[in-house]
Protein backbone atom coordinates (compact mmCIF):
# COMPACT_ATOMS: atom_id res chain seq x y z
CA UNK A 1 0.00 0.00 0.00
CA UNK A 2 1.73 3.44 -0.68
CA UNK A 3 -0.04 7.15 -0.73
CA UNK A 4 -1.81 6.40 -3.86
CA UNK A 5 -3.66 3.58 -2.17
CA UNK A 6 -3.98 4.53 1.07
CA UNK A 7 -7.30 6.04 2.81
CA UNK A 8 -6.96 9.93 3.19
CA UNK A 9 -6.80 11.54 6.57
CA UNK A 10 -8.44 14.04 7.79
CA UNK A 11 -7.36 15.26 11.16
CA UNK A 12 -3.52 15.66 12.70
CA UNK A 13 -3.83 15.67 16.73
CA UNK A 14 -0.46 17.36 17.28
CA UNK A 15 0.18 17.17 20.87
CA UNK A 16 2.63 19.97 21.61
CA UNK A 17 3.70 18.83 25.15
CA UNK A 18 2.58 16.48 27.71
CA UNK A 19 3.04 18.90 30.81
CA UNK A 20 -0.44 20.26 32.11
CA UNK A 21 -1.26 22.50 35.01
CA UNK A 22 -4.25 20.27 35.62
CA UNK A 23 -3.81 16.63 37.20
CA UNK A 24 -7.39 15.36 35.96
CA UNK A 25 -8.35 11.67 37.07
CA UNK A 26 -9.09 10.79 33.75
CA UNK A 27 -6.66 12.25 31.54
CA UNK A 28 -5.89 10.13 28.87
CA UNK A 29 -2.34 10.92 28.33
CA UNK A 30 -0.48 7.77 29.08
CA UNK A 31 0.77 6.90 32.88
CA UNK A 32 4.21 5.63 31.62
CA UNK A 33 5.31 8.39 29.04
CA UNK A 34 7.57 7.78 26.11
CA UNK A 35 11.11 9.07 26.77
CA UNK A 36 12.49 11.43 24.26
CA UNK A 37 12.86 15.50 24.04
CA UNK A 38 9.81 17.52 22.62
CA UNK A 39 9.58 18.28 18.85
CA UNK A 40 11.53 21.89 18.13
CA UNK A 41 9.82 24.53 16.68
CA UNK A 42 11.13 23.91 13.27
CA UNK A 43 10.39 20.27 14.01
CA UNK A 44 6.32 20.92 14.35
CA UNK A 45 6.56 23.36 11.12
CA UNK A 46 7.82 20.31 9.01
CA UNK A 47 5.01 18.17 10.53
CA UNK A 48 2.43 20.60 10.01
CA UNK A 49 3.29 21.48 6.36
CA UNK A 50 3.89 17.64 5.90
CA UNK A 51 -0.01 16.98 7.22
CA UNK A 52 -0.88 19.93 4.33
CA UNK A 53 0.66 17.98 1.42
CA UNK A 54 -0.68 14.69 2.56
CA UNK A 55 -4.16 16.39 2.51
CA UNK A 56 -5.11 17.10 5.93
CA UNK A 57 -7.48 19.92 6.55
CA UNK A 58 -8.11 19.86 10.36
CA UNK A 59 -5.17 20.04 13.15
CA UNK A 60 -5.44 19.92 16.59
CA UNK A 61 -2.83 21.47 19.26
CA UNK A 62 -3.12 19.78 21.98
CA UNK A 63 -1.22 18.18 24.77
CA UNK A 64 -1.31 18.32 28.05
CA UNK A 65 -1.50 22.15 27.78
CA UNK A 66 -0.52 23.30 24.28
CA UNK A 67 -0.23 27.01 25.79
CA UNK A 68 2.22 26.11 27.88
CA UNK A 69 4.86 26.12 24.35
CA UNK A 70 5.71 30.07 23.69
CA UNK A 71 5.68 29.03 20.54
CA UNK A 72 2.13 28.30 19.84
CA UNK A 73 1.13 31.24 17.19
CA UNK A 74 4.23 30.52 15.38
CA UNK A 75 2.77 26.53 14.75
CA UNK A 76 -0.87 28.00 14.49
CA UNK A 77 0.57 30.15 11.68
CA UNK A 78 2.25 27.34 9.83
CA UNK A 79 -0.45 25.64 9.94
CA UNK A 80 -3.19 28.04 8.12
CA UNK A 81 -0.57 28.44 5.82
CA UNK A 82 -0.42 24.73 5.05
CA UNK A 83 -4.09 25.09 4.53
CA UNK A 84 -5.13 23.26 7.45
CA UNK A 85 -8.38 23.92 9.95
CA UNK A 86 -7.01 25.33 13.33
CA UNK A 87 -8.38 24.32 16.37
CA UNK A 88 -6.87 24.90 20.26
CA UNK A 89 -7.93 22.24 22.75
CA UNK A 90 -6.86 23.52 26.01
CA UNK A 91 -7.64 23.77 30.08
CA UNK A 92 -7.49 27.55 29.19
CA UNK A 93 -5.06 28.22 32.23
CA UNK A 94 -2.92 31.04 30.83
CA UNK A 95 -5.03 32.19 27.71
CA UNK A 96 -6.01 36.10 28.75
CA UNK A 97 -7.78 38.46 26.23
CA UNK A 98 -4.37 39.69 24.92
CA UNK A 99 -2.99 36.07 24.15
CA UNK A 100 -6.53 35.36 22.36
CA UNK A 101 -6.58 38.38 20.56
CA UNK A 102 -2.41 36.69 19.16
CA UNK A 103 -3.71 33.59 18.40
CA UNK A 104 -6.52 34.90 16.51
CA UNK A 105 -4.18 36.94 14.18
CA UNK A 106 -2.00 33.72 13.78
CA UNK A 107 -4.46 32.32 12.55
CA UNK A 108 -6.71 30.26 15.04
CA UNK A 109 -10.08 29.05 13.47
CA UNK A 110 -11.51 27.83 16.80
CA UNK A 111 -10.98 27.04 20.32
CA UNK A 112 -11.65 23.87 23.06
CA UNK A 113 -11.72 24.41 26.78
CA UNK A 114 -12.14 22.13 28.92
CA UNK A 115 -14.29 22.07 32.41
CA UNK A 116 -14.86 19.94 35.02
CA UNK A 117 -17.72 21.23 36.33
CA UNK A 118 -19.52 24.38 36.51
CA UNK A 119 -18.94 25.43 40.44
CA UNK A 120 -15.47 26.65 41.48
CA UNK A 121 -14.97 24.29 44.68
CA UNK A 122 -16.10 20.87 42.45
CA UNK A 123 -14.21 21.59 39.61
CA UNK A 124 -11.28 22.72 41.49
CA UNK A 125 -11.14 19.26 43.26
CA UNK A 126 -11.97 17.15 40.20
CA UNK A 127 -9.36 19.01 38.38
CA UNK A 128 -6.70 18.52 41.44
CA UNK A 129 -5.99 22.63 40.84
CA UNK A 130 -7.50 25.82 41.73
CA UNK A 131 -8.42 26.57 37.72
CA UNK A 132 -11.74 26.95 36.85
CA UNK A 133 -11.83 30.80 37.74
CA UNK A 134 -8.81 30.96 34.97
CA UNK A 135 -11.08 28.97 32.86
CA UNK A 136 -14.15 31.02 32.99
CA UNK A 137 -11.78 33.86 32.00
CA UNK A 138 -10.43 32.30 29.33
CA UNK A 139 -13.72 31.10 27.49
CA UNK A 140 -14.91 35.40 28.24
CA UNK A 141 -11.78 36.46 26.08
CA UNK A 142 -11.85 33.67 23.47
CA UNK A 143 -15.71 34.94 22.72
CA UNK A 144 -14.57 38.26 22.99
CA UNK A 145 -11.83 37.75 20.20
CA UNK A 146 -14.27 36.34 17.84
CA UNK A 147 -13.11 32.78 17.93
CA UNK A 148 -15.60 29.74 17.90
CA UNK A 149 -15.88 28.56 21.40
CA UNK A 150 -16.58 24.83 22.10
CA UNK A 151 -17.06 23.90 25.96
CA UNK A 152 -16.13 20.41 26.58
CA UNK A 153 -17.03 19.23 30.12
CA UNK A 154 -16.02 15.06 30.96
CA UNK A 155 -18.60 13.37 32.62
CA UNK A 156 -18.05 11.04 35.25
CA UNK A 157 -20.10 9.44 38.12
CA UNK A 158 -18.43 12.76 40.40
CA UNK A 159 -20.44 15.52 37.60
CA UNK A 160 -22.47 13.85 35.80
CA UNK A 161 -25.35 14.90 38.28
CA UNK A 162 -24.94 18.26 37.43
CA UNK A 163 -25.13 18.48 33.68
CA UNK A 164 -28.44 21.10 33.48
CA UNK A 165 -25.58 23.61 35.61
CA UNK A 166 -23.07 22.68 32.78
CA UNK A 167 -25.52 23.48 30.08
CA UNK A 168 -26.13 26.83 31.99
CA UNK A 169 -22.63 27.62 32.17
CA UNK A 170 -21.84 26.83 28.65
CA UNK A 171 -24.88 29.01 27.96
CA UNK A 172 -23.60 31.89 29.49
CA UNK A 173 -20.08 32.01 28.40
CA UNK A 174 -21.64 32.17 24.41
CA UNK A 175 -20.24 29.02 23.31
CA UNK A 176 -21.50 27.60 19.90
CA UNK A 177 -20.61 23.88 20.56
CA UNK A 178 -21.05 21.72 24.23
CA UNK A 179 -19.19 18.76 24.46
CA UNK A 180 -20.74 16.01 27.09
CA UNK A 181 -18.85 13.35 26.56
CA UNK A 182 -18.33 10.47 29.39
CA UNK A 183 -15.11 9.61 29.99
CA UNK A 184 -12.97 7.03 27.69
CA UNK A 185 -11.51 4.90 29.70
CA UNK A 186 -7.59 4.43 28.84
CA UNK A 187 -4.40 6.41 30.49
CA UNK A 188 -5.27 7.68 34.03
CA UNK A 189 -8.95 7.15 33.57
CA UNK A 190 -8.49 3.51 32.99
CA UNK A 191 -6.33 3.85 36.27
CA UNK A 192 -9.64 5.32 38.15
CA UNK A 193 -12.16 3.67 36.27
CA UNK A 194 -14.25 2.16 39.48
CA UNK A 195 -14.24 5.48 40.87
CA UNK A 196 -15.04 7.10 37.73
CA UNK A 197 -17.90 5.05 36.16
CA UNK A 198 -21.51 6.31 36.59
CA UNK A 199 -24.20 4.50 36.95
CA UNK A 200 -26.78 3.29 34.85
CA UNK A 201 -29.71 5.87 36.59
CA UNK A 202 -27.58 8.05 36.29
CA UNK A 203 -26.24 7.91 33.01
CA UNK A 204 -30.06 7.75 32.15
CA UNK A 205 -30.68 10.90 33.97
CA UNK A 206 -28.13 12.81 32.10
CA UNK A 207 -29.32 11.30 28.60
CA UNK A 208 -32.83 12.89 29.07
CA UNK A 209 -31.39 16.18 30.65
CA UNK A 210 -29.03 16.53 27.53
CA UNK A 211 -31.73 15.76 24.98
CA UNK A 212 -33.93 18.17 26.98
CA UNK A 213 -31.16 20.60 26.35
CA UNK A 214 -30.85 19.93 22.67
CA UNK A 215 -34.67 20.31 22.11
CA UNK A 216 -34.47 23.70 24.10
CA UNK A 217 -31.36 25.28 22.17
CA UNK A 218 -31.57 24.23 18.67
CA UNK A 219 -29.94 26.97 16.22
CA UNK A 220 -28.17 28.42 19.28
CA UNK A 221 -25.53 26.19 20.31
CA UNK A 222 -25.07 22.47 19.04
CA UNK A 223 -24.99 19.69 22.14
CA UNK A 224 -23.60 16.75 21.99
CA UNK A 225 -23.87 13.66 24.11
CA UNK A 226 -21.93 10.52 24.31
CA UNK A 227 -22.70 7.83 25.96
CA UNK A 228 -20.08 5.80 27.93
CA UNK A 229 -19.15 2.74 26.00
CA UNK A 230 -19.68 0.46 28.72
CA UNK A 231 -23.47 1.34 28.50
CA UNK A 232 -23.53 0.28 24.67
CA UNK A 233 -24.27 -2.92 23.22
CA UNK A 234 -22.29 -2.27 20.29
CA UNK A 235 -18.87 -0.66 19.91
CA UNK A 236 -18.29 2.87 18.66
CA UNK A 237 -16.19 3.23 15.33
CA UNK A 238 -13.10 3.91 16.93
CA UNK A 239 -11.07 6.86 15.33
CA UNK A 240 -13.36 5.85 12.24
CA UNK A 241 -11.19 2.91 11.83
CA UNK A 242 -7.50 2.41 12.84
CA UNK A 243 -5.21 4.22 10.24
CA UNK A 244 -7.90 5.48 8.48
CA UNK A 245 -9.10 9.06 9.01
CA UNK A 246 -7.15 10.25 11.64
CA UNK A 247 -3.17 10.72 13.14
CA UNK A 248 -1.13 11.95 16.13
CA UNK A 249 1.91 12.98 16.54
CA UNK A 250 2.69 13.11 20.37
CA UNK A 251 5.75 15.79 22.07
CA UNK A 252 8.17 13.57 21.05
CA UNK A 253 7.72 12.70 17.61
CA UNK A 254 5.94 9.40 17.60
CA UNK A 255 2.90 8.82 15.23
CA UNK A 256 0.37 7.09 16.28
CA UNK A 257 -3.35 5.78 14.78
CA UNK A 258 -5.11 7.14 17.68
CA UNK A 259 -3.82 8.85 20.72
CA UNK A 260 -3.92 6.07 23.30
CA UNK A 261 -2.45 3.55 21.03
CA UNK A 262 0.74 3.44 23.24
CA UNK A 263 -1.39 1.97 25.64
CA UNK A 264 -1.02 -1.82 23.32
CA UNK A 265 1.64 -4.13 24.39
CA UNK A 266 4.38 -4.53 21.69
CA UNK A 267 3.45 -1.82 19.72
CA UNK A 268 6.39 0.43 18.99
CA UNK A 269 5.33 3.60 16.40
CA UNK A 270 8.05 5.41 14.08
CA UNK A 271 9.23 8.49 14.56
CA UNK A 272 9.02 12.06 12.55
CA UNK A 273 12.45 12.56 13.38
CA UNK A 274 12.81 9.82 11.25
CA UNK A 275 10.53 9.05 8.90
CA UNK A 276 8.08 11.53 6.46
CA UNK A 277 4.52 12.08 7.54
CA UNK A 278 3.44 10.23 4.17
CA UNK A 279 5.57 7.24 4.73
CA UNK A 280 4.42 6.94 8.10
CA UNK A 281 0.74 6.82 7.40
CA UNK A 282 1.38 4.99 4.09
CA UNK A 283 4.06 2.14 5.04
CA UNK A 284 4.36 1.85 8.95
CA UNK A 285 3.68 -1.33 10.52
CA UNK A 286 1.75 0.62 13.36
CA UNK A 287 -0.60 1.90 10.82
CA UNK A 288 -1.31 -1.07 9.02
CA UNK A 289 -1.59 -3.18 11.63
CA UNK A 290 -5.40 -2.83 12.28
CA UNK A 291 -6.18 -1.02 8.84
CA UNK A 292 -8.93 -2.42 6.79
CA UNK A 293 -10.80 -6.08 7.89
CA UNK A 294 -8.35 -8.78 7.17
CA UNK A 295 -6.91 -8.75 10.59
CA UNK A 296 -10.13 -8.92 12.17
CA UNK A 297 -11.30 -12.33 14.05
CA UNK A 298 -13.89 -14.16 12.60
CA UNK A 299 -16.72 -13.02 14.88
CA UNK A 300 -15.69 -9.17 13.27
CA UNK A 301 -14.95 -10.76 9.61
CA UNK A 302 -18.17 -11.94 9.05
CA UNK A 303 -20.07 -8.77 10.35
CA UNK A 304 -22.22 -6.75 8.61
CA UNK A 305 -20.47 -4.35 10.37
CA UNK A 306 -17.28 -4.70 9.95
CA UNK A 307 -17.11 -2.02 7.64
CA UNK A 308 -19.34 0.39 10.11
CA UNK A 309 -17.62 0.03 13.56
CA UNK A 310 -14.60 -1.61 12.52
CA UNK A 311 -14.48 -4.57 15.39
CA UNK A 312 -14.42 -1.81 18.04
CA UNK A 313 -11.79 0.36 19.64
CA UNK A 314 -8.43 -1.22 19.93
CA UNK A 315 -7.17 -0.04 22.78
CA UNK A 316 -10.26 -0.87 24.67
CA UNK A 317 -9.69 -4.44 23.48
CA UNK A 318 -5.90 -4.79 24.58
CA UNK A 319 -6.40 -3.58 28.22
CA UNK A 320 -9.55 -5.59 28.52
CA UNK A 321 -8.85 -9.14 27.00
CA UNK A 322 -4.71 -8.72 26.46
CA UNK A 323 -4.79 -9.10 23.17
CA UNK A 324 -5.38 -5.84 20.66
CA UNK A 325 -7.07 -8.40 17.88
CA UNK A 326 -9.64 -9.73 19.90
CA UNK A 327 -13.69 -8.21 19.51
CA UNK A 328 -14.37 -5.08 21.34
CA UNK A 329 -15.27 -6.73 24.45
CA UNK A 330 -18.21 -3.58 24.47
CA UNK A 331 -20.06 -5.91 21.74
CA UNK A 332 -22.62 -7.69 23.05
CA UNK A 333 -21.23 -10.75 20.69
CA UNK A 334 -17.84 -10.56 21.92
CA UNK A 335 -16.66 -13.67 24.30
CA UNK A 336 -15.62 -11.84 26.70
CA UNK A 337 -18.77 -9.58 26.88
CA UNK A 338 -18.73 -10.64 30.19
CA UNK A 339 -15.64 -8.04 31.38
CA UNK A 340 -17.91 -5.30 30.75
CA UNK A 341 -20.48 -6.64 32.61
CA UNK A 342 -19.19 -7.39 35.66
CA UNK A 343 -17.37 -3.99 35.41
CA UNK A 344 -20.81 -2.46 35.72
CA UNK A 345 -22.35 -4.71 38.46
CA UNK A 346 -19.74 -4.21 40.31
CA UNK A 347 -19.84 -0.12 40.01
CA UNK A 348 -23.42 -0.21 40.27
CA UNK A 349 -23.29 -1.61 43.68
CA UNK A 350 -20.26 0.66 44.77
CA UNK A 351 -20.07 3.46 47.44
CA UNK A 352 -20.05 6.88 45.43
CA UNK A 353 -17.35 8.30 47.07
CA UNK A 354 -14.10 9.23 44.56
CA UNK A 355 -11.05 8.00 45.66
CA UNK A 356 -9.15 8.54 42.57
CA UNK A 357 -5.57 8.98 41.91
CA UNK A 358 -4.66 12.23 40.08
CA UNK A 359 -2.75 12.68 36.94
CA UNK A 360 1.05 13.33 37.15
CA UNK A 361 3.18 15.56 34.93
CA UNK A 362 6.28 13.66 33.53
CA UNK A 363 10.01 13.88 34.80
Amino acid sequence: MDARTSPRPYLLLAELTYQCPLHCPYCSNPTGFPTGEELSTSEWRRVLTEAGQLGVFHTGFSGGEPLLRPDLPELIATARNAGLYTNLITSGVGLNSHRAEELRRAGLDSIQISFQAAETTQADAIAGARAHQSKLRAAAAAHAAGLALTINAVLHRANIDFLPAIVAMAEGLGATRLELANVQYYGWAYRNRDQLLPTRKQVEAARVAAQAAQERLAGVMEIFYVLPDYYERRPKPCMQGWGQRFLTVNPVGQVLPCPTAGCIPGMSFDNVRQHSLAWIWSESESFRRFRGVEWMPELCRGCDRREIDFGGCRCQAALLTGDARSTDPVCELAPERRLIDETLARVNKASSESSWVFRQNPD
